[in-house]
């Protein structure tokens, strides 16, 4: 008889382990939402780094906006089309020319409006 009920406690112990370890261990689908937990975190972290940085660009590109404006609008004045001009060339003394192509049509703005006819 006692060799019966150590038996029956020995097997007992010995299944009792397989079952929780079985319940306790993570499924693939756990990994995955566990890693992606984890990049989202690591995300957040690095846009609160760098949203001081990112603040700061933006006002320095309004600011650019602000100063190159009148300038780059002067330019794309006197451009009529894009077309009608071949690839710029830097020259080796860091001078950019931009050549009419010779098959454009003639570029005559209004003297009194500045504007074109097309």
């Amino acid at each position: 008889m006692k060799q019966i009920i150590t038996a029956t406690f020995i097997a007992a112990m010995a299944v009792s382990p397989l079952a929780a370890q079985e319940a306790e261990e993570p499924s693939v689908s756990e990994g995955f939402s566990l890693m992606e937990e984890g990049a989202k975190q690591l995300l957040r972290g690095l846009m609160n780094d760098m949203e001081p940085v990112l603040d700061d660009m933006g006002e320095a590109m309004t600011q650019l906006g602000a100063e190159m404006g009148p300038a780059f609008t002067k330019l794309l004045s006197q451009i009529d089309d894009m077309r009608n001009y071949d690839a710029p060339e830097i020259l080796p003394n860091g001078d950019i020319i931009m050549r009419r192509r010779d098959d454009a049509p003639i570029y005559d703005p209004d003297p009194e409006t500045g504007e074109v006819d097309l």
